[in-house]
Order: C-alpha cells, then sequence, then structure tokens
C-alpha cells in the first residue's frame, strides 16, 4: 500500500511541476509548443492504437482509431512547419507522457474504455488550451499556421470524448 502512495504521489508531482510549465503566466515559447505538442501527438496514436485493441466499446476503439489517423497527420503537419521555423521536433515522448502511455500498455483496472476516456478527456481540454493560446502566441507564423489549422480537430475530438466519457 505504501508503495502505491508513494507511487501516486510521484505521479501527482510529476503532473503539477508538468503544469508549471504549461502556465499561462510564463511567456509563450515556439519551441516548447513544439516539444510538447509533438510529444502529445505521439502519445495520442500511441494510446489510440492501445483503444483499438483493448477497449471493448466498438465506439471507444473507432475513437482509438480516429487518434491515430489524425494525430498522425498532426505530427507530420507540426514536423513540417518546425522545419520550417527552424525548430527541433522531438522524436521520443517526454517523460510525463511516457509514464501516461506506460500505464495503460500494462494496463490493470477494471475498465480500459472509462480510464482512456478520462484521459483523452484531460489530454484535449489541455491541447485546446495550449493550441489556443498558439494560435494568438507564437511567434513564428509557420507554427502559428499549425495552430490554427489544427484547432479545429483538437475541438472536435474533445467533443467526441466528452461525448463517449458520458456514455
Amino acid at each position: 500500500m505504501r508503495l502505491f502512495a508513494a507511487a501516486a504521489l510521484l505521479f501527482g508531482l510529476a503532473v503539477a511541476r508538468a503544469d508549471d510549465k504549461k502556465s499561462p503566466d510564463k511567456p509563450f515559447n515556439d519551441a516548447e509548443f513544439v516539444k510538447m505538442a509533438a510529444s502529445g501527438g505521439m502519445l495520442e496514436v500511441d494510446l489510440g492504437k492501445l483503444a483499438s485493441t483493448k477497449a471493448t466499446s466498438a465506439d471507444v476503439r473507432k475513437f482509438g482509431e480516429r487518434m491515430v489517423k489524425d494525430h498522425g497527420a498532426a505530427n507530420e503537419d507540426l514536423r513540417k512547419a518546425a522545419k520550417t521555423a527552424n525548430i527541433p521536433v522531438p522524436d521520443k515522448l517526454i517523460d510525463e507522457h511516457q509514464k501516461v502511455l506506460d500505464r495503460f500498455k500494462d494496463y490493470k483496472g477494471t475498465n480500459f474504455d472509462k480510464d482512456y476516456m478520462n484521459q483523452m478527456l484531460k489530454d484535449h481540454e489541455e491541447d485546446v488550451a495550449e493550441f489556443t493560446r498558439a494560435t494568438k502566441e507564437a511567434k513564428n507564423p509557420a507554427i502559428k499556421d499549425f495552430a490554427t489549422r489544427t484547432l479545429p480537430t483538437i475541438k472536435e475530438h474533445l467533443d467526441l470524448a466528452k461525448k463517449l466519457h458520458k456514455d
């Protein structure tokens, strides 16, 4: 039990630290946005692949497949925008995202669908906030354009996640 409590505390601290990085009080940074968007996009693809095989609901499996398709395309679009902006794109998940992926890879819970959709709701709420900010504050036109083009799809994902979260 102590091990579980310690792990939960460490996970909470990691998330809190990650939330600090996303604070709207800090100036917007194009390179930080690219790093977070790339890692988040890769996470959505990887989790979507898991959902397409582990979910029990056909709707959740379909949502997972959509995440693979849409975020895969957005990831490629981000790579092109970042190249134009001369900003490096990470090729692996940041630690925070890797921990989320590992939790779902080694899923031990009793309701994958519910837990996955909770994660999708949280992720897409954060994404909408970050992408909205990027549409207004990104310095590089290619990054701002990427965020502007991608935001409607992320909002649609959030709406779908809210609907599936209620079901």
